[in-house]
């Protein structure tokens, strides 16, 4: 039995994928100030805002506890409004031993697709972190449509 997985979501946005792009690619640290209530905290740890190999962090509440993840940016497609995270250090990684979030904006839709292996077989599929980064999602789409 496999433990890798992929976990693909798309979400209709109708201020438009390509401004959900703008935010995650030039605009990422107000991604706090935009959904408090799920993230707490952004932090460019090395290099420059989403640049290829800038390395971030976010604190974030799941399940009403505090959490981390730590990312290494390895993709951006502005052509394709895709962006690829690579999860080297945080909470995530006490359940997958590798975990890569990759999100790709296009017309109307958002799409978050999740590459990831289970450190074991009894391990659950990232289904709440998926919901948390859709409720994001929606946040910065009622930010957007109120400006």
């Amino acid at each position: 039995m496999g433990l890798k997985g992929k976990l693909i979501a798309s979400l209709e946005v109708k201020c438009g994928g390509h401004s959900i792009f703008d935010i995650y690619h030039t605009n990422t640290h107000h991604v706090s100030n935009i959904s408090p209530s799920i993230i707490n905290k952004f932090e460019i740890h090395e290099g420059d805002i989403v640049k290829i190999g800038s390395v971030v962090s976010w604190n974030y509440n799941e399940d009403g506890q505090k959490k981390n993840v730590k990312q290494v940016i390895d993709v951006i497609d502005p052509h394709k409004k895709l962006i690829s995270w690579k999860v080297i250090e945080g909470d995530i990684l006490e359940l997958y031993s590798s975990f890569i979030i990759k999100t790709s904006c296009e017309h109307q839709w958002t799409t978050w697709i999740f590459d990831y292996e289970k450190r074991t077989e009894d391990t659950p599929e990232p289904l709440n972190f998926l919901g948390l980064i859709l409720d994001v999602t929606k946040h910065i789409e009622d930010h957007l449509h109120k400006k």
